[in-house]
């Protein structure tokens, strides 16, 4: 069995993305990982050649900045890193620049793309989301946050990355997919208020940058209030080993009093629903789950 992740990342210097630790997190589990390295304004190109794994191919691609409307630019990037995967893989393992995969649950993702290889039916592995805010010491627990994900596609070029690249279609069709117990740590609302200010304008940019009234609303200036939240939990684990020198040297300060709830009086009856069963009802699946 071959295994080759693939990403994608611009600007990571810039806009304080922890992809170093992405990317380490996904090297143990692959035999290749191919990273789009895109045009960028810092030295994005040397941090990734920093890694110094043999494992890593590094590619480099030039962004359209023209395509600014929903973010299709992330698609087009992503698709571009997946066609670098060469046809002897059989799986495909895909991390975004602020996605770490936690080590306990290597042994599983392992176990699982082993025994769904020549199960032509399944088209994907789902797996389970964790999404800190502020700190590293806060969850987002309410349905503003996803709780899974496709991130292991089978290595098959009719499956493309769908709309901003938050998960994938085969021609236009949900993927079936089978669950894995690993988690994912999305870190991408996680880092100093003045540059979480400016990879959100930059974010802005890219979903809204052919409509100059929705852009300019949403512009920020200073630095970004982590206060505009609707419901937090505090986080009880441990993070990924591959981040504790990033989460050693935070240099910024969040706290939350988590009794603070904002919802909706139909979000709060959902949210309490889900507390009390640990299922989320109504929620959106961009993905088949096979039975």
């Amino acid at each position: 069995m071959k295994v080759t992740g693939f990403t994608f990342v611009r600007n990571a210097i810039k806009y304080d993305y922890p992809v170093v630790a992405s990317i380490q997190s996904i090297l143990p589990l692959c035999d290749e990982v191919v990273v789009s390295v895109g045009n960028s304004d810092d030295n994005t190109l040397e941090l990734i050649q920093s890694i110094g794994s043999p494992k890593i191919r590094i590619i480099q691609t030039i962004w359209d900045d023209s395509l600014k409307e929903g973010g299709r630019v992330l698609a087009v990037e992503t698709n571009k890193a997946f066609d670098a995967v060469g046809a002897d893989a059989d799986w495909a393992f895909y991390i975004q620049a602020d996605e770490v995969v936690h080590e306990k649950g290597y042994d599983n993702i392992r176990a699982a793309m082993q025994q769904y290889r020549d199960d032509k039916r399944v088209e994907g592995l789902l797996f389970n989301y964790v999404h800190f805010y502020g700190s590293y010491d806060y969850v987002g627990d309410s349905r503003t946050w996803y709780k899974n994900e496709i991130r292991v596609i089978r290595n098959n070029k009719q499956i493309r990355s769908y709309n901003d690249a938050q998960g994938f279609r085969r021609e236009g069709q949900k993927l079936l997919v089978k669950p894995v117990q690993a988690e994912i740590y999305h870190y991408g609302w996680v880092k100093d208020p003045a540059l979480q200010a400016q990879k959100q304008n930059n974010s802005h940019h890219l979903y809204y940058g052919n409509n100059e009234q929705a852009l300019q609303e949403r512009l920020l200036t200073g630095e970004f209030d982590y206060g505009m939240v609707d419901s937090l939990a505090l986080f009880k684990g441990a993070h990924p080993q591959v981040m504790q020198s990033r989460i050693a040297a935070r240099n910024w300060q969040f706290e939350r009093d988590i009794s603070r709830k904002s919802f909706s009086f139909k979000d709060s009856l959902l949210y309490w629903i889900e507390q009390k069963t640990g299922k989320r009802l109504f929620d959106y699946r961009n993905y088949k789950i096979l039975k």
